[in-house]
Formats: structure tokens, sequence, C-alpha cells
């Protein structure tokens, strides 16, 4: 009788862990597939913000303030320093200090990183020889409406190239 009962409660836990394995198994699948998806969404979403710094990047080669005003949100601020002088301008005082400065066809551009959380980013982008000097610049967007803005850069310029 000992050995049947005890036979009965070893198949039982075999039959309870096996179980257990399967639901195991098809939640690490079903978590697969949506950490899958997030790192899909992710990756769009990073495109999406380097997308939304395009134009500024452009304008930074083809001196066109238009252009590169059209990044920004109409609140956006621009604070910085170039030779050691600090600025302090709207994205329209911005716009017309790229029109000013005219184009710089050697500039070279590399965004380092992009961090998102939720509608929210920040983004880094060096330039060398914008006008002869090299930036980084970092950018704080928001997604409003399906559409990333800059809503805000901090830039500092480093010695001439």
């Amino acid at each position: 009788m000992k050995k049947i009962l005890l036979t009965s409660i070893a198949i039982g836990l075999l039959a309870f862990h096996s179980n257990a394995q399967e639901r195991n198994s098809n939640t690490n699948i079903n978590t697969s597939k949506m950490n899958i998806q997030d790192e899909k969404h992710s990756f769009n979403e990073i495109k999406e913000v380097a997308k939304a710094l395009e134009p500024y990047i452009t304008a930074a080669k083809t001196g066109d303030g238009k252009l590169g005003r059209s990044a920004f949100f109409d609140h956006a601020h621009i604070v910085g320093s170039i030779g050691g002088t600090h600025y302090n301008m709207t994205a329209d005082d911005f716009r017309g200090a790229v029109d000013q400065g005219g184009p710089s066809e050697n500039v070279q551009s590399h965004i380092a990183w992009i961090d998102i959380s939720g509608p929210a980013a920040a983004a880094k982008v060096e330039f060398i020889d914008w006008s002869g000097l090299r930036f980084t610049d970092f950018f704080v967007l928001y997604k409003n409406d399906g559409v990333w803005k800059i809503s805000g850069k901090v830039y500092d310029s480093h010695s001439n190239n």
C-alpha cells in the first residue's frame, strides 16, 4: 500500500513538474516575442529621433537657417559657448545665425547616442569643421502628435579644427 501511495505521489509530482515546465516554456516564448516587438519599436523610435535631427544636421552643411529652424519647437531654446563667449538664443535667433554663417561644405557630423524614454529623448551630435569649429551638441527632444522635434539644445565649441 505504501508503495502504491509513494508511486502515485511520484507520478503526480512528475506530471505537475512537467506542466509547470511547459507553462514556463510558453511564458518564455511569449516574453521572447514581446521583447523582439519591444526592440523593434525601440529601434524604430531611435530612427525617428535621428530623422528629426536631419534638418538640423543638413543645415550645418548648407547654411540654410530655415531648414535648421524646422527641427525645433517654437518654444525651443539654445544655450552654449563659442570660443568662451556665452550665447543664449531662441530657435529664431539660431536660424539667423545659421543663415549668417553660410554653408560649411566640409562639415562632418556624427550622432554619438540617442536615449529615449516614452515621448522624451536626448541626443548627442558631434560636428567637425562647422565654420572651422568643432561642436558637441546635446539635444532634448519631445514627441508631440507623433512628431519628434527639438525642445532645447546645449552646445560647446572646442578648439578650431
